[in-house]
């Protein structure tokens, strides 16, 4: 029998109930791995781990907000119980938008960073638990291209940005362990949140856009959630046992 990548690991996905997140979920059971993923709906969320057992995967589903300590520490707590060990986190779990600044309130301003950046400070904190004292691990976040090339929303793209930046803080912090910290920052990608945005029915509609260069998707094509999948299986896996602190865009090129 072929050895499978991620054979006896398990994986936290967060935002894994549709889209970009039940990619990567799929895929790292298909590759061997116990995978737990989240959500904040239960009907997708156990959808899709009916999905992976039916294949023979080994999956739970929690149903778990980011931005919420004792949920976090639930899902942690919940991994443990039922796999003895957390390997993997990938912190996928985020909120889009396009609204300009001046529309921009302080409510939804802090709705949209705890989400985007307090749930991944949250879920990596947690994590560290369970890294630190055995000296192994792997963290992702998942960014976005909006992190350099700033045209979606104001807030959106100011807790990429900050994604970014937490993501080389915490593999500074690491650098003399065998625990890794990345970073996939995806490009257009065909998942329900990007064809909304495409639509201009994210909050903030597609105002933003007519000031920051008329987004167009080219010179590639857009990209299939499995292309963000892979990226994440490099990084967790033994291929990318020597990157640390790095942002992987995987865009088509479009975002050069």
């Amino acid at each position: 029998m072929e050895a499978k990548m991620l054979d006896g690991r398990v994986a936290i996905i967060t935002g894994a109930s549709y889209g970009m997140g039940q990619t990567m979920a799929e895929l790292f059971s298909e590759e061997g791995a116990s995978v737990v993923l989240t959500a904040r709906g239960k009907e997708k969320l156990d959808a899709v781990v009916e999905g992976i057992q039916e294949k023979g995967g080994k999956a739970i589903g929690i149903v778990a907000d980011v931005c919420s300590k004792e949920d976090t520490e639930a899902v942690f707590q919940k991994t443990l119980e039922t796999f003895g060990d957390v390997d993997i986190l990938i912190n996928n779990a985020g909120i889009g938008e396009q609204k300009m600044i001046d529309e921009t309130e302080d409510d939804w301003m802090l709705h949209v960073m705890n989400t985007n950046l307090g749930g991944p400070m949250r879920y990596i904190r947690e994590a560290l638990k369970i890294f630190m004292p055995k000296n192994e691990g792997v963290i992702i976040n998942i960014s976005s291209v909006n992190g350099t090339r700033p045209f979606c929303g104001a807030t959106y793209t100011s807790t990429k940005g900050a994604l970014n930046t937490l993501t080389k803080n915490v593999a500074m912090r690491l650098v003399n362990t065998n625990i890794r910290c990345n970073a996939v920052a995806p490009g257009a990608t065909i998942t329900p949140a990007h064809i909304t945005n495409k639509a201009g029915e994210q909050p903030g509609g597609a105002k933003m856009l007519e000031y920051s260069g008329h987004y167009v998707y080219f010179p590639g094509p857009e990209c299939d959630p499995m292309d963000q999948a892979y990226a994440c299986l490099y990084l967790a896996s033994k291929m990318g046992r020597a990157v640390r602190g790095q942002v992987l865009q995987v865009c088509n090129g479009a975002f050069l």
